[in-house]
């Protein structure tokens, strides 16, 4: 029996799960089964982890898929296909969003779930085992204050912080041609314009996340002294 089978029960596991594959196919993202069972697994983990840890102020299961697992992988139509032998962090990852959705389609990517609340990191331990995710490390840490050897190729937040907040937090755990992307709401312009001094604005995506009102928006930085001429 599977851990969302076990948590929600069959007939809602199947509702969760092909509501999800509409989802995923509404962004023109194409799942396989296994990924889609892996990402409600990971729901019926959050859902029963967030009675006791307060993990996200939404309680309802039809809620968190929409407003958390097709939120984080609505910015994958932005990013390349593949991202072999790539790392990426994701800064403030709280619940592991965007982080864990994302490894789940990116299985040759590394990635860092950095968040510095430890009852938050004790649940994406729990949730790496649960789901034999061998792609990601967990680390209970502040971003300004943790200096890493080798500089990540992707800064990846989510309701983390202003971008002058992101730049300054965590600019310096990106390798020097790294980007940040960043997923906000409303395209912040001030923020933007405070930014520009030292970062180049490579793009800005809008979001379209099904079951979900408001503007979304995925902003990408890079560094003014970067060397990346790539597509994002």
């Amino acid at each position: 029996m599977s851990i969302a089978e076990a948590h929600f029960g069959l007939r809602a596991m199947e509702h969760y799960c092909q509501k999800l594959q509409d989802g995923v196919s509404s962004l023109q993202i194409t799942a396989s089964n296994q990924q889609i069972k892996a990402l409600i697994d990971y729901l019926a983990l959050l859902d029963k982890w967030n009675k006791a840890y307060n993990l996200s102020a939404i309680r309802e299961p039809e809620q968190m898929l929409s407003k958390h697992l097709l939120d984080s992988l609505s910015i994958l139509p932005a990013l390349p296909r593949h991202l072999q032998q790539r790392s990426m962090v994701d800064v403030g990852s709280g619940a592991g969003l965007p982080g864990i959705p994302l490894a789940l389609f990116y299985p040759d990517c590394h990635f860092t779930l950095l968040d510095s609340n430890g009852k938050k990191t004790r649940f994406l331990f729990q949730v790496k085992q649960g789901l034999g995710l061998t792609n990601i490390a967990v680390e209970n840490r502040r971003a300004e204050s943790w200096q890493v050897e080798t500089g990540f190729d992707y800064l990846v937040c989510r309701a983390y912080a202003s971008l002058p907040d992101i730049v300054e937090s965590g600019a310096h755990l990106l390798k020097k041609e790294g980007k940040i992307l960043a997923m906000k709401g409303l395209i912040p312009r001030d923020e933007l314009r405070e930014v520009e001094k030292h970062y180049i604005v490579e793009a800005i995506h809008a979001l379209k996340v099904p079951g979900v009102d408001g503007e979304r928006n995925l902003i990408v930085l890079t560094s003014s002294s970067g060397k990346n001429n790539e597509n994002t």
